[in-house]
Order: structure tokens, then C-alpha cells, then sequence
């Protein structure tokens, strides 16, 4: 049985709605990022960079959410361009490392600087929310141009940008003015969200309860870094 070791974050999210887009049984194991659960042995066995999401499948093991993305569909031979489509396949995987290596963490960045830490942050935020729009953006001027991200075909980079996107006007702090300056973004993101596949990882989501409160305890999973700067 196929484990997916999650949370309701954006990234494990992505698997959730790939999992259910693909039909496939699998054992959820919640972990709580802000109760330190993924600092757990056997957790980090899993993954040793102690993040989710992550799959066990069998005797293989994948982190990382964009690597699971790519494990799943190619293994099911679903959502992602073949060998022999080498054009279309050259595409999907720019596009697919371009969330991974740009989209995720510079929104992630903002998301940060925005909301978590502490003052003063001016030159941090302007960097990564100057960041995060110019990615945001090269996204959305391709989507002019084109109804999913590898044309007309529905793909595991659409499932990738759609993690992110549901979050878009809390990563830029801009409401839904959001959706003026992204309305390509906002249209492949409604598209996504009418699948039923879309609805059923939503409700996924919603059988379980992570911590909400952002309590001493909670900081210092979340933020281990700033231990340094309270021994200093």
C-alpha cells in the first residue's frame, strides 16, 4: 500500500489531488510540522530533509513534491508527456522544475517574510515579493497563450501550479487584486478546482486537524534557525 505522508500545506497538497485524479488506495499519515512531528526518527528516515509531503510505495521512497509528482504520473504513465514525445516532454519538465526551483520557494519566501517575521524585514520582503511576482509572472504571461501549461493538455505541471496558486493572494499579500494582475493564473485555477478530482483533495484535507496556533513551541519547529539567534 502506497503511504503519502502529508499535511494541508500547499506542496503535499499537489499529491493529494495527483492521487486523486489518479483513483490510487493509499495510507494517509498526517504529520504536524508545528507539533515537530517531522523531526521524528522515523519520519526522518523517510525523508532527511524533514519535510512533506512523501511517499513510500513499497520498498521505494520519494520526497520532495515535485519528484513525487513526476514518480506517480510516469509510473501510471498519466498527466506527464513519454520519452518518445521528446518536444512536448522537454516542456513539462522546464516547467515542472521551474515551480520547484522558482514558484515554491520564492512564494515560500514571501509567505515568510510577510507574515512570520520579525520586524525589521523591509529589504528581505522587497526581495523575495519582487521575486515571487516576476515568477508568478512569467507564468502568467505563458497561460496567455495557452490553456494549461503544456497547451491544451491537462498535466501534472498544472497540478504542481495549482498547490501554489489556491494560495496566491495570501503568498503576495494582495487580496483579490490578486486576480487582476494574474487573470491567467486565476483561470487554469478555476478550471483545476471544477475537476472532481480538485474537490475530493480539498475534502481530503479537511478529515484532518493540524495545529493551528503559532505558539512558542510551534516557532521552534517551524523556525529551528532562530535558536541561534536566541543563544547569541
Amino acid at each position: 500500500m502506497l503511504k503519502f505522508f502529508f499535511n494541508a500545506a500547499p506542496n503535499p497538497m499537489k499529491i493529494a489531488l495527483l492521487l486523486e485524479e489518479l483513483g490510487l488506495p493509499f495510507e494517509a499519515v498526517p504529520v504536524d510540522t508545528r507539533k515537530g512531528e517531522q523531526f521524528a526518527p522515523d519520519f526522518l528516515a523517510i525523508n532527511p530533509n524533514a519535510k512533506v509531503p512523501a511517499i513510500t510505495d513499497g520498498d521505494v521512497t520519494v520526497f520532495d513534491s515535485n519528484a513525487i509528482l513526476l514518480y506517480l504520473a510516469e509510473r501510471e504513465q498519466k498527466f506527464m508527456p513519454g520519452v518518445a514525445q521528446a518536444k512536448e516532454r522537454g516542456a513539462a519538465l522546464s516547467w515542472l522544475l521551474f515551480i520547484a526551483s522558482g514558484i515554491g520557494p520564492f512564494s515560500g519566501q514571501s509567505v515568510h517574510f510577510r507574515h512570520a517575521a520579525p520586524e525589521p524585514k523591509d529589504y528581505a520582503l522587497n526581495r523575495y515579493d519582487f521575486e515571487a511576482h516576476r515568477h508568478w509572472s512569467v507564468l502568467e504571461k505563458h497561460l496567455a497563450q495557452n490553456t494549461y501549461m503544456l497547451g491544451e493538455h491537462y498535466s501534472i505541471v498544472d497540478m504542481a501550479l495549482w498547490g501554489w496558486a489556491r494560495m496566491l493572494p495570501y503568498v503576495l499579500g494582495t487580496g483579490e487584486a490578486t486576480w487582476t494582475q494574474y487573470p491567467h493564473i486565476k483561470r487554469v485555477l478555476d478550471l483545476v478546482n471544477a475537476r472532481p478530482a480538485a474537490q475530493r483533495a480539498e475534502a481530503f484535507k479537511t478529515k484532518y486537524t493540524f495545529k493551528t496556533e503559532m505558539d512558542a513551541d510551534a516557532k521552534k519547529f517551524m523556525f529551528p534557525q532562530n535558536e541561534r539567534l536566541n543563544k547569541a
